[in-house]
């Protein structure tokens, strides 16, 4: 089954796409995606696509910071799991943060992240983050 990923599209624009993570254990978590169809390395990434690349960084730290107030950001581009161009966009915070009732605890604060799988994000909280992420862009 094919899933639809428009529906975490937070904003386009002409080389990379910002999408919301759906597991939202580290609040405010998206993806950078690269457009380009060959795009398979961050030091194949063409002039313009590094430009742009920053500018969006910059202007999702920035709506990220207005937000939720993380204390701290890791930006990841691996590529272990899916071969193309993308970068995690991970706030990290030192205590924990209440959001819609939820307790987000960053439980590997001072160390590298690592994805609770286990955590479970309802839908209404990571297309509350979405829009609201979207609306600060």
């Amino acid at each position: 089954m094919e899933i639809d990923y428009s529906k975490y599209l937070i904003k386009d624009y002409k080389y990379w796409s910002v999408q919301i993570f759906s597991n939202q254990s580290y609040l405010g978590r998206c993806i950078i995606w690269c457009k380009r169809e060959d795009a398979l390395d961050l030091t194949q990434a063409t002039k313009e696509e590094r430009e742009e690349l920053f500018m969006i960084m910059n202007k999702l730290k920035e709506a990220v910071t207005k937000l939720f107030q993380p204390d701290w950001f890791n930006y990841a581009f691996l590529g272990n799991e899916t071969r193309h161009l993308h970068g995690h966009f991970i706030p990290r915070y030192s205590q924990s943060k209440e959001f819609m009732g939820i307790t987000f605890k960053d439980e590997r604060w001072g160390h590298n992240y690592k994805t609770d799988h286990d955590f479970v994000t309802p839908d209404i909280v990571w297309t509350t983050v979405l829009s609201q992420i979207k609306n600060n862009l």
